[in-house]
């Protein structure tokens, strides 16, 4: 057997998909490293697929201890090695008696993977050379498959942040965006939506995908009025803490989008696109305080389910550059706050 290079090195970051992506942006982040476009968490092994220089990856894997200590589980951390040729690895492992488990058995050695682990204890997997995406050559970017979905999208933002940012250091801040992040994520994932995007104090989330569901509408508008509920609560503490003032605006829609990674060779990430997602910004927007605005869209969604709110219906939102206004209903909730000083 002769190994020829090191290509990835595999991280197990649990079955929390809020943590595994915190995981992600610290890598990302912090540490500078790229997400390879052409691997996302839809995989068989989820997770994020980071590139480490042009030789090397590493693979933060989304997924919870499955098997006993003394197994050999495919998910768990490890090293990928090179081999010149996969059937002479395997040759080599049976002959020494090196217990290993094979994945890829009746496929090409291309798709062959050995797992085996050292006298330490330490998972080792092998694949022949020329079959993974870790060197550069492989990791060209192609623009990778997407779907049209019927969904329902999220877009959340925090009032009064640019007046904290002011009052506040930069520490304190980064702890405040990161407990309003967390309240968010949490409640999202709770209701089995995925989280697609921070920004400044901004949030965005989708209901529906990467798999369809009929009561996406349902579940949003229930995150949305929990979110709203928990993040009262938060912002008294916030308050009584530190003095500061905020507040909580979200905006739903429901229709046609297209999901998918949308990036480059530098960065990518799963996102939606399309005329529902930006209604559903332009909502997140208007809302005030305290409020959750949506669409007809999203409404007649909830009439269909049996579960017709009680809201306020609004004057149309006019989106600029885009031709027909949009019907709009507000979700009243107890207090609404109007940071427009």
């Amino acid at each position: 057997m002769r190994v020829l290079e090191l290509h990835h090195h595999a991280i197990r970051v649990g079955d929390d998909p809020v943590l595994a992506a915190a995981c992600r942006d610290f890598y990302v982040e912090v540490l500078g490293l790229a997400i390879d476009p052409g691997r996302h968490s839809q995989s068989a092994t989820p997770g994020y697929w980071l590139n480490v220089g042009t030789q090397a990856q590493l693979h933060l894997i989304e997924a919870p201890i499955t098997s006993g200590a003394d197994a050999i589980d495919p998910q768990a951390p490890h090293v990928a090695l090179a081999v010149a040729d996969i059937t002479e690895a395997l040759a080599s492992l049976e002959s020494r008696g090196i217990p290993h488990r094979l994945s890829g058995r009746s496929g090409s050695p291309a798709n062959r993977r050995i797992f085996l682990r050292d006298p330490a204890g330490n998972g080792i997997e092998l694949h022949q050379l020329g079959t993974c995406r870790c060197t550069a050559a492989g990791r060209s970017f192609q623009q990778p498959e997407t779907q049209q979905v019927s969904a329902t999208v999220m877009f959340a933002d925090m009032r009064g942040f640019t007046h904290i940012s002011e009052q506040l250091d930069h520490q304190a801040l980064l702890w405040l965006l990161n407990e309003f992040f967390g309240l968010l994520s949490t409640v999202t994932v709770r209701h089995g939506g995925r989280v697609l995007n921070l920004a400044g104090d901004g949030f965005m989330a989708a209901f529906g995908v990467p798999e369809p569901g009929e009561d996406t509408a349902v579940r949003a508008v229930t995150a949305a009025r929990e979110m709203l509920e928990d993040f009262r609560d938060m912002a008294a503490r916030w308050r009584a803490a530190r003095q500061v003032v905020a507040g909580l605006g979200i905006g739903i829609n429901q229709g046609e989008m297209l999901a998918g990674i949308v990036g480059s060779e530098h960065f990518s990430a799963y996102t939606v696109v399309g005329d529902t997602v930006n209604v559903a910004a332009r909502l997140g927007q208007r809302a005030r305080a305290g409020e959750i605005l949506m669409s007809g869209s999203v409404k007649r969604a909830l009439d269909d389910n049996g579960h017709p709110p009680f809201c306020i219906e609004l004057p149309p939102l006019t989106v600029r550059g885009r031709a027909q206004p949009v019907a709009m209903y507000c979700i009243p909730t107890e207090k609404r706050v109007d940071f427009r000083f």
